[in-house]
């Protein structure tokens, strides 16, 4: 009997790679693969991730984690891990990065550097992990499937409001200080709460519907679009998600006070799916640090379609005039090309219906998704078999990794 396939996702907070770990475990059921998968107990957002009874595992701690995986089991890995955690798996289990994460400079998760096998989840990744030495890569990028079925509000006609700017850390005590002061501070810091039902304005919507985390850039992307913004005064920008901390709250804010009133913060917002019919182009971040995007897909599904630059990985998700629009990095060229496109949708030019492209969101959808899981479950299995101590897979000495590793 084949030992399930065992999942490791201990974040404190729901992202990108956290929606995936949910989709990737139907995956593997939809093929008749059993699975576990190990989270934090205190991570409550998985309640809204829905899962089978008697899939999700919980533990206190990270230490506790090794004792739930027998010897010989596949153990995928979606989030960082302590060192100490992976020497107990690494001997006695196939130990398998999901690559969620691009490379971008010489920091990288230790789980990305000892597994014996790493998994991305696009092109792009696959070419920042190789530029950086990594070995043992898994030839398929595990392209996300587009998965809605989350988060979704019973009532549908119940209006959209406002919700948590922030996702507060609890271990800085500047973040549980202002937490507790906002209601006072937030005219002193520039937080302008929107109202808190949501109504559509006249003119252009442009929507970010993400969280504001560094590694999407959006403070460096308002900063490059702030002159053509500011000439299409009739451009109004909605941005559904949470900041990951108040340092990254206030940065944003900073970089979007000269469009004044034309941006609206609205926070957390569970029911996805609702928000992009609220838009009429999805606006996402800079493309180096971003993995696939998730929220690239959901709206092409939606119907609503994308402005992002020209460069991996959106060339991966994104037909130039099919799914949205593509343009040159603002920080090339100052924005121009940005503002050339933005004219010519604020002219009036007939937006794309992304749906229209089925072959294309077809790639995206969850059987073919499931197919890519079921595929890697089989050469991931086939590997375990006899599994043995192995190298680490890197070509970099591994004390010097260790140096590099997060």
């Amino acid at each position: 009997m084949q030992l399930p396939v065992y999942q490791i996702n201990l974040s404190s907070a729901l992202g990108g790679a956290e929606v995936y770990t949910r989709t990737f475990t139907a995956a593997l059921l939809a093929r008749g693969r059993d699975t576990r998968v190990i989270t934090l107990a205190g991570a409550r957002f998985w309640e809204g991730l829905p899962m089978p009874a008697g899939v999700r595992l919980s533990v206190a701690d990270a230490s506790q984690t090794p004792s739930l995986i027998p010897d010989g089991a596949v153990v995928i890995i979606h989030a960082p891990l302590a060192r100490e955690v992976l020497a107990a798996l690494l001997p006695r289990t196939r130990v398998v990065a999901l690559a969620h994460q691009a490379l971008y400079d010489d920091r990288w998760p230790v789980y990305y550097e000892l597994a014996h096998e790493r998994v991305p989840v696009s092109h792009h990744v696959a070419a920042t992990l190789a530029a950086r030495g990594f070995a043992s890569i898994w030839p398929e990028p595990l392209h996300a499937a587009i998965d809605l079925a989350r988060g979704v509000d019973a009532d549908a006609s119940r209006p959209l409001v406002s919700g948590r700017l922030c996702d507060w850390d609890s271990h800085k005590p500047r973040d549980r200080i202002v937490r507790a002061a906002l209601p006072w501070l937030s005219p002193l810091l520039g937080i302008v709460r929107p109202p808190v039902r949501f109504e559509r304005r006249p003119g252009l919507t442009l929507g970010v519907v993400s969280r504001l985390a560094p590694l999407k850039q959006f403070s460096r992307l308002f900063e490059c679009l702030r002159e053509p913004l500011q000439a299409y005064r009739q451009v109004t920008i909605e941005v559904f998600g949470a900041a990951v901390d108040y340092r990254a709250l206030r940065e944003f804010r900073r970089a979007v006070a000269p469009l004044g009133n034309r941006v609206r913060l609205w926070g957390h917002q569970g029911d996805v799916a609702r928000l992009y019919g609220n838009i009429d182009y999805l606006l996402t971040g800079l493309p180096e640090r971003e993995a696939l995007g998730l929220n690239v897909l959901e709206a092409q599904a939606c119907g609503t379609p994308v402005l992002a630059p020209r460069s991996p990985p959106f060339t991966e998700t994104v037909i130039d005039g099919s799914g949205g629009f593509l343009y040159t990095d603002p920080r090339e060229d100052g924005g121009r090309d940005f503002a050339t496109v933005l004219g010519r949708v604020v002219s009036g030019a007939q937006p794309p219906d992304p749906r229209a492209a089925v072959g294309h969101l077809a790639h995206f959808g969850f059987e073919a998704f499931a197919d890519r899981v079921d595929r890697l479950a089989a050469g991931l299995a086939d590997r375990a078999t006899g599994l043995a101590a192995q190298a680490t897979g890197r070509a970099a000495p591994v004390d010097q990794a260790a140096r590099r590793s997060t």
